[in-house]
């Protein structure tokens, strides 16, 4: 039975794994936390809490790595790198980054062979950890992720609230991707493994932050959320440094290579297709 290990098994992994569950495969989702554990089992997922020590290395045909590097690099390397090198009947293995590695490029393009300039620690981290994933002797895939929105994390209940607020700062952009173009770019890559490729993971519109929250109160029929300048904004400094880096990500090659159509090519498809789906 073709089986996925995914180690941190969050909000992408379990759009994949839906997909995997309907097609018969086994999944084994870890997670630190008992009550999550209980929610993965009642998603069909085979829930591991696990905070270090082995993994069922061996039942796993597939592996997928969301977990984050910390100051200490990436923990899944450091607890378990011998293991998965050995681990010789692996087919696919894929590691979810961030485009957060590319650093800021003042609103201009890259593409998966802009070098990585990350302009944070947790950017340089970021490419420690791809470089750590790469260099295993199995088949591994790096995926840098965009923005992530889906179900649940989309702008409508701030919106609703009242606490959106349309933070401005002048030519800033931010790419995007929907949870489950997520999913269908990792289920082509699985059936289609390229051995040390990595992927742009964004749809084709890199938009201002402020019009996507616009957008959002027109297709609830609201005011648009008031404007703050990005100076006198607060914001915690994690949501800061996010703006510190302003760039517009290329997705040519997930299309090109792995035949990838988004069914969400921009915000404005997104945020209507969530919408449609919460009221019905």
């Amino acid at each position: 039975m073709k089986t996925l290990l995914s180690i941190g098994h969050g909000y992408s992994a379990q759009a994949l794994g839906r997909r995997l569950i309907a097609e018969g495969w086994r999944v084994i989702g870890t997670t630190r936390s008992a009550a999550k554990a209980e929610i993965l089992r009642g998603e069909g997922i085979e829930p591991l809490i696990w905070t270090g020590g082995p993994l069922p290395l061996d039942q796993a045909t597939h592996l997928l790595s969301s977990v984050a590097p910390d100051a200490a690099g990436d923990p899944v390397l450091a607890e378990l790198r011998n293991e998965i090198a050995a681990a010789q009947h692996l087919e696919w293995i894929g590691y979810l980054s961030t485009v957060g590695v590319y650093g800021d490029h003042g609103g201009g393009w890259v593409d998966e062979d802009t070098p990585c300039t990350p302009a944070t620690a947790r950017g340089r981290a970021r490419v420690d950890a791809e470089q750590g994933w790469l260099a295993l002797p199995q088949p591994a895939h790096v995926f840098r992720l965009a923005g992530i929105y889906g179900p649940g994390r989309g702008p409508f209940e701030k919106v609703r609230n009242g606490t959106a607020r349309r933070i401005i700062k002048p030519g800033q952009v931010f790419s995007r991707i929907h949870v489950e173009d997520i999913a269908t770019v990792l289920m082509a890559s699985v059936n289609r493994p390229d051995p040390g490729r990595i992927y742009n993971l964004c749809d084709d519109e890199p938009a201002p932050p402020e019009d996507v929250l616009a957008h959002a109160a027109r297709l609830l029929d609201l005011p648009p959320p008031p404007e703050v300048s990005f100076d006198a904004a607060d914001m915690t400094p994690m949501a800061r440094s996010f703006y510190a880096e302003n760039k517009r990500v290329r997705n040519g090659r997930i299309k090109a290579e792995l035949g990838v159509t988004l069914a969400y090519p921009d915000y404005r498809a997104g945020l209507a297709a969530l919408l449609a789906a919460e009221r019905a």
